[in-house]
């Protein structure tokens, strides 16, 4: 294995507004408590063991669905101007080019705002030990002042990665909240872990 792998990496594509907002059967979470998942997601070849497999949900869009399916919250998906290929190793140079770069890649169709949120979620891989840059290019374009961030990233090896520095660096004023980190292989079963994850940031009730 090497430092230069990518996992846990979905990408949606959605026509139209690319948030969602809606009350789920049993999702819950505190009254007064406005809760955004931002997430980035890439499918198509992906690390898997130590070898690869094509994934047609990424893992971390998996998860995201996971974690919307039991609190009641807003979805963004984070997606690229210039998309992200399906082809792993495309992906592990794009990536390697854009950290060397500190590049901020563009976002399509951004939120216009996060004021009304309380809790943001930012969901990602970790490529290369720290979210791809695009997460940059979304956490520095707005206020975080006042809001609990929480990262949320699938993996190969390195968890969290560096994401509690990196979104302490890019949302000045935010409190960094504990995160959540899940293997990519093993998203599709992880559901005890987000649900305990959930109950401990007080996103969620019963």
């Amino acid at each position: 294995m090497t430092g230069l792998q990518i996992a846990g990496c979905s990408s949606s594509s959605s026509g139209g507004d690319t948030s969602t907002s809606a009350e789920r059967p049993g999702s819950t979470a505190p009254p007064g408590k406005r809760v955004l998942l931002a997430c980035f997601s890439r499918p198509g070849e992906n690390y898997y063991y130590g070898g690869r497999t094509d994934l047609r949900i990424g893992n971390t869009e998996v998860l995201a669905q996971m974690i919307s399916g039991l609190v009641e919250c807003d979805v963004h998906r984070i997606e690229a101007v210039e998309p992200y290929s399906d082809d792993y190793d495309e992906t592990v140079a794009r990536n390697v080019r854009e950290q060397n770069a500190d590049a901020r890649p563009a976002i399509a169709d951004p939120p216009a705002s996060i004021d009304g949120y309380d809790v943001v979620l930012l969901g990602s891989p970790i490529w290369n030990v720290r979210a791809p840059m695009i997460m940059s290019t979304f956490a520095e374009r707005y206020d975080f002042r006042g809001k609990t961030v929480h990262p949320v990233t699938t993996y190969a090896m390195s968890g969290l990665g560096t994401t509690r520095r990196d979104y302490a660096a890019s949302c000045p004023g935010a409190t960094i909240g504990e995160g959540l980190a899940v293997r990519g292989e093993e998203v599709r079963k992880a559901e005890a872990e987000v649900r305990s994850w959930l109950r401990r940031i007080d996103v969620l009730q019963g």
